[in-house]
C-alpha cells in the first residue's frame, strides 16, 4: 500500500509540473464559465427551459473531448518514450498499480476541475442576490444529481485516455486516438440509436446495447433524479475493463 501511495503521489507530482494540465484547466473552466454566463443571461431575458446548470451539464461532452485527451495524453506514452516506464517497471511495483495511480491521478484532476465549476453559481448568488429567488440557479438536488452523472461517467472516459496513452509513445497520437474514441463513446453511441435496426435477425441483438451506451440518456435520467443502477455498472466496469486491459498492454510491452 506505501508503494502505491507513493506511486500516486509522484503521479500527482508529475501532473502539477505538466504545461497540458494547466492548458487544460484553463481551457476547461473558460468554456464552462461562458456557457453558464449564457444560460444566466438566457434566463434574465425571459423564461427559459433550462437553468444554467442545466445547459452547461447538458453539454459536458464538448470540453470533456478536449479535457480528458490533454490530461491523460503522456501519463504512459511520455514515460515510455524516455525509458523511464520500463525503469519503474523494474521496480517492486506491478503494472496495475503503475496504471492505477496514473489513473486515479488524472481522474482526481478531472473531478476537482468539475467541482470547481460548482462556484458559478455561488458566485451568482453573493453578486446578484436578486437571482438568488429563482431556483433554478441553486438547486442543490439537481446539481447533485447531474454531478454525479459527470463523476461516474468521468471514470470511464479518463480509462478510455489511459488506455489509448498505452497504445503508442507518442502524445501526439495518444491524444488523437483518445479524442476518437471519447467521439465514439459520447456522441457515436446516440447517433446508433437513431439508425432503425431490424426487429428479427442478429442485427436485433445491437438494439439493447445500442439503448444502454446512449450518454445523453443517462444525463437526462440523472438530471430528472432518476438514479438507475445501471449507468453506474455500465460506467464502472467499462473503467475497471479498460484499466485491465491497459495493464497487461503495459506489461506486455515492458516484459
Amino acid at each position: 500500500m506505501r508503494r502505491f501511495i507513493t506511486l500516486f503521489c509522484y503521479q500527482l507530482h508529475l501532473m502539477a509540473i505538466s504545461f497540458s494540465t494547466y492548458a487544460a484547466a484553463f481551457l476547461f473552466l473558460s468554456f464552462m464559465a461562458l456557457m453558464y454566463l449564457v444560460g444566466l443571461v438566457e434566463i434574465s431575458v425571459g423564461p427559459s427551459r433550462q437553468s444554467p446548470t442545466e445547459l452547461f451539464l447538458s453539454i459536458f461532452w464538448v470540453p470533456v473531448l478536449f479535457l480528458v485527451p490533454l490530461i491523460t495524453m503522456k501519463s504512459l506514452s511520455e514515460e515510455r518514450r524516455m525509458g523511464t516506464l520500463g525503469t519503474l517497471m523494474t521496480t517492486p511495483v506491478s503494472a496495475w498499480q503503475i496504471v492505477l495511480s496514473k489513473f486515479l491521478a488524472c481522474y482526481f484532476f478531472y473531478v476537482i476541475l468539475w467541482v470547481a465549476t460548482l462556484a458559478f453559481p455561488l458566485i451568482t448568488a453573493m453578486y446578484m442576490p436578486r437571482t438568488a429567488v429563482d431556483a433554478r440557479i441553486f438547486d442543490i438536488w439537481q446539481i447533485g444529481t447531474g454531478y454525479a452523472f459527470i463523476f461516474v461517467s468521468g471514470a470511464m472516459y479518463v480509462a478510455v485516455g489511459i488506455f489509448a496513452s498505452s497504445l503508442t509513445r507518442s502524445t501526439l497520437v495518444s491524444g488523437m486516438l483518445s479524442f476518437c474514441m471519447l467521439f465514439f463513446a459520447i456522441i457515436g453511441s446516440g447517433l446508433l440509436s437513431n439508425f432503425p435496426l431490424p426487429e428479427s435477425g442478429a442485427m436485433a441483438l445491437l438494439t439493447k446495447p445500442a439503448e444502454y451506451m446512449q450518454t445523453f440518456k443517462h444525463l437526462e435520467d440523472f438530471s430528472m433524479s432518476i438514479m438507475d443502477t445501471r449507468p453506474f455498472f455500465f460506467y464502472l466496469s467499462t473503467a475497471l475493463l479498460l484499466l485491465s486491459f491497459t495493464s497487461l498492454i503495459t506489461e506486455s510491452k515492458n516484459a
